[in-house]
């Protein structure tokens, strides 16, 4: 490193933020105030939060009070602040205001038994606003309120087009060890539902208490608009923050209008000298799976979808309204993409309905309660699973197959990053590894495209990926031979034009970045991430070869499994320092291992899991071991969890699941349900390349796997289930209804639809290929549930029929039995709740697939189960003979 003297170096952004003068007040005092769930502290001059501290943990702040003395000029926002666009209604134009802009001193107006403290605005305020409006921090029946009224102080109408409140909370992790930003930072993700919507901050450690910001009255969460222009440097350290907006007709209209927004925009039109009071509410909830039952504690509503909000077109949903009041009238946006039938009320209090999807695409429900109060709830309807699934592979192995034999950076034969909006593949991009086959932006077509046969085999498919695996990734990505076999490059394409004939390189691509490696960066085998990819298409091939009959020919199954475990042993060997770190599709490690010990292959088994082992006790030391090559990621979770389950550290594998819990939601919209959070990759894997709150990136796929493998050990844990299935469904919720698998969905409201780069989106399919499964369950308040499958019952036997695309994997939860396929297929499970007894039916045999190898695995607490006729093969597997002609049923017995 190379030192430069501070009077000539380069200021830091958050240098140059310190340089801003100071004009919110800060020196002339803070006030202080004891509610009884909060110690609320405001600046004097500006009566803004300086701190919002919960009483249960004295020292914490959910605000980023800690940054106060630098981000206390012009520009910054703070919890209390406000922000309008207005007219006359004879003007066409709107005039943009905030109390932010240029800071002056309000005037303090009275307390009283209610107002704790309130202000005047019109010092922080242009003078030329025709509105009067003042602020009240409010005790409403004991609750914390933040309350604005607004006053029209001319002789024509106002319409206010947009208005927005910040919600400014401790996000900020700049400068922070992980443990110091899991101690005193928070995440927060948005229910934009209207009048029902609500704000949840999290704290990153997953431990409560958790903040609630509600509607006080009517104030209706219609959108979540980013605060770009607040000076707080946003990057890997910092998402950003944002804005509850009421109304947003103004910015639909103009910032927003090639967008299609989640709530239909409106705005307020105040009468002369009349006013309009709005504002929100702070609720503590106890933890994170305490929501929803605080939610309904203070009167608010709550909706519960099942499976969920991701909607294949062949499965029957459910949805669970919780409110004091009954159902008025619901409408469906588009009209004709949902059908809704109501049921019979589940428990008193607890309204009920069925959801079909009629259509591919986005659809909103808008619910209007006797009370007048309205709420939405957000629908992705997509394909049934298996026709999804299908596509996707197609589009993979026809539009983004390249075959360029003389291509000078060895890329023939592969599946390589697709432009959706150009309709074209990308062969050169200033980030080498879009281009070049390697790291997440690069590999996650390729990686796709073998995670597709692992759920759906294609002859014709695995053909094409078999001159992939063996040619092109096998000699090229990855090393084959000498000292740095196994070792597997960043990037196959590279920028180096004194190697290259001229013309090579595009003119109109700006070379001129750190992204744009030469040969010798690409070449470098030292990031670990790049080794799980590669292992997992040798896996993949491998279970293709050894569990069905002819569908790979090129090599045989001890090949390509022994490739898969060199591929481990090699991150170990050549990428030691993040190999420290855990991997996403770290998962693909423990399958291979799985694997290893079940073809007796033991001396390659002991060595993997002794290298796994060192990696573990390494965690075990530390507080939150969720390190990456940033500084804080949802990356290595998912890795982390299993082994430190696989080892016994279960002290880390809570530690995890709970972290995990605190950036992954569960609300009632497609696009947030279950979506792990993740702000930066659109840098690196997107084409719209910004700061952004991702969703659906490769984070919801990925860390769905150690939700629901938690849930399988703790099965009446339906927040788990809801979580683990919304990240699941999440990773396809994006595919294009040609098989287009996008980076993930722009959330910032100017633009609302997916990426145009295929990207990084890989890693996300892998999650769910291999997480996806069906799931019954019996919830004491909802009763019988469904996920991934159609369930009936008829007296004590409950029938589901499965609907995911693999249609390998089962979980009983009553049962506490995981029944998973390495082959074959279920066409549904039977679970008889007086007996215990299961009935399995399985799809008829085919070419490839002549028998089925079938797994039992009961969890401790779970019944145990024999399965009479069937042999266990030395893989510890049922080897179970198809019928060729129907479907072969199975029944299971528990053991008295």
């Amino acid at each position: 490193m190379i030192f430069i003297p501070s009077s000539t170096r380069a200021q830091s952004p958050w240098e140059k933020l310190a340089k801003r003068p100071s004009t919110l007040g800060v020196d002339k005092g803070i006030l202080t105030f004891h509610t009884p769930d909060f110690t609320l502290k405001l600046v004097g001059a500006s009566q803004t939060v300086a701190a919002l501290e919960p009483n249960t943990e004295k020292g914490f702040d959910f605000t980023p009070g800690d940054r106060l003395p630098v981000r206390s000029g012009d520009g910054l926002y703070h919890l209390g602040d406000l922000n309008l666009r207005i007219k006359r209604l004879s003007d066409t134009g709107w005039t943009r205001y905030s109390t932010a802009t240029k800071r002056g001193m309000v005037k303090a107006l009275p307390a009283s038994d209610s107002v704790i403290a309130a202000a005047d605005l019109a010092g922080t305020l242009p003078a030329d606003i025709p509105l009067k409006i003042e602020r009240y921090w409010k005790l409403i029946n004991g609750r914390l309120t933040l309350q604005f009224k607004i006053t029209n102080i001319t002789g024509a109408d106002i319409e206010i087009g947009d208005l927005g409140i910040p919600v400014i909370f401790n996000n900020i992790m700049e400068g922070k060890t992980l443990e110091e930003a899991h101690a005193s930072n928070v995440f927060y993700d948005p229910y934009i539902g209207r009048d029902a919507g609500y704000l949840q901050v999290t704290r990153l450690s997953g431990h409560g208490p958790d903040l609630l910001v509600v509607p006080s009255g009517r104030t209706a969460f219609e959108a979540y608009n980013p605060l770009l222009d607040d000076p707080t440097p946003r990057g890997v350290t910092f998402e950003g923050f944002y804005e509850w907006m009421v109304h947003s007709s103004a910015s639909a209209g103009k910032e927003w209008k090639a967008a299609q927004p989640w709530n239909t925009p409106t705005s307020h039109i105040i009468k002369p000298g009349d006013s309009y009071t709005f504002g929100l509410g702070f609720i503590l909830s106890k933890e994170i799976k305490n929501i929803e039952e605080t939610l309904a504690a203070h009167n608010r509503p709550v909706a519960i979808g099942a499976p969920g909000y991701v909607l294949p077109l062949d499965v029957n949903a459910r949805l669970f309204l919780r409110y004091s009041q009954q159902v008025a009238k619901i409408e469906v946006e588009p009209a004709e993409a949902l059908v809704l039938e109501k049921l019979p009320d589940t428990k008193p209090g607890i309204q009920t309905y069925s959801v079909r999807g009629k259509k591919w695409g986005r659809a909103g429900l808008t619910i209007t309660y006797q009370d007048g109060l309205t709420q939405t709830v957000h629908y992705k309807v997509i394909k049934p699973e298996s026709e999804l699934v299908k596509d996707y592979g197609h589009f993979l192995t026809h539009q983004q197959w390249y075959q360029n034999p003389s291509d000078p950076f060895g890329r023939n034969n592969s599946v390589i990053t697709y432009d959706y909006e150009k309709k074209q593949q990308v062969t050169q991009d200033s980030r080498a590894w879009i281009a070049g086959l390697s790291d997440e932006g690069g590999a996650g077509s390729w990686l796709g495209a073998m995670m597709k046969e692992f759920v759906l085999p294609d002859k014709a498919e695995i053909d094409k990926l078999q001159l992939f695996a063996n040619h092109t990734l096998w000699g090229g990505i990855q090393h084959s031979d000498g000292a740095q076999k196994y070792g597997v490059k960043k990037s196959l394409f590279y920028y180096q034009p004194d190697q290259m004939p001229p013309g090579t390189y595009d003119p109109n691509i700006n070379y001129k970045t750190w992204a744009a490696w030469d040969h010798k960066s690409a070449d470098d085998i030292g990031r670990s991430y790049n080794y799980p990819h590669v292992a997992a298409a040798h896996w993949v091939l491998y279970r293709l070869a050894r569990n069905h009959v002819g569908l790979v020919t090129e090599k045989n199954w001890q090949w390509h499994l022994n490739n898969a475990f060199g591929t481990v042993m090699g991150m170990i060997k050549l990428a030691p320092y993040y190999a420290q770190f855990g991997q996403m599709e770290g998962t693909v490690f423990f399958l291979i291992l799985s694997d290893l010990k079940a073809e007796g292959w033991n001396t390659q088994a002991k060595q993997l899991e002794e290298a796994m082992k060192k990696r573990a006790i390494h965690w075990s030391t530390l507080q939150y071991p969720f390190g990456s090559e940033m500084p804080w990621d949802s990356t290595g979770q998912e890795e982390v969890y299993l082994w430190s389950k696989y080892f016994g550290y279960n002290d880390k594998a809570t530690v995890t699941i709970n972290a995990i819990l605190g950036y992954m939601p569960t609300v009632p919209h497609w696009g947030y349900n279950g979506s792990a959070r993740r702000y930066w990759d659109f840098l690196y894997g997107g084409k719209l390349s910004r700061i952004e709150r991702q969703l659906h990136h490769y984070g919801s796929g990925m860390n769905a796997i150690p939700v629901l493998s938690e849930y399988r050990d703790h099965p009446q844990d339906l927040y788990l289930l809801r979580v683990g299935y919304g990240g699941t469904m999440g990773a396809i919720a994006n595919i294009t209804e040609d098989g287009f698998g996008p980076a993930a969905f722009h959330s910032f409201p100017s633009t609302l639809k997916i990426d145009g780069l295929s990207g990084d989106y890989g890693p996300n399919f892998f999650g769910y290929a291999v997480n996806s499964a069906t799931y019954v369950m019996n919830d004491p308040t909802l009763g019988w549930l469904a996920f991934g499958g159609n369930l009936s019952k008829a007296g004590d036997k409950v029938l589901v029929k499965t609907t995911t695309a693999a249609k390998s994997r089962v979980f009983i939860a009553p049962a506490g039995l995981w029944l998973t396929l390495d082959a074959g297929q279920f066409d549904a499970a039977e679970y008889n709740n007086a007996t215990g007894a299961i009935t399995l039916t399985l799809k008829k045999a085919d070419a490839y697939t002549p028998v089925a190898y079938l797994h039992l695995t009961q969890n401790a607490k779970g019944r145990k189960y024999q399965l009479k006729s069937y042999r266990l093969t030395q893989r510890n597997v049922y080897e179970i003979k198809l019928n060729k002609k129907g479907e072969t049923v199975i029944n299971l017995v528990p053991v008295k």
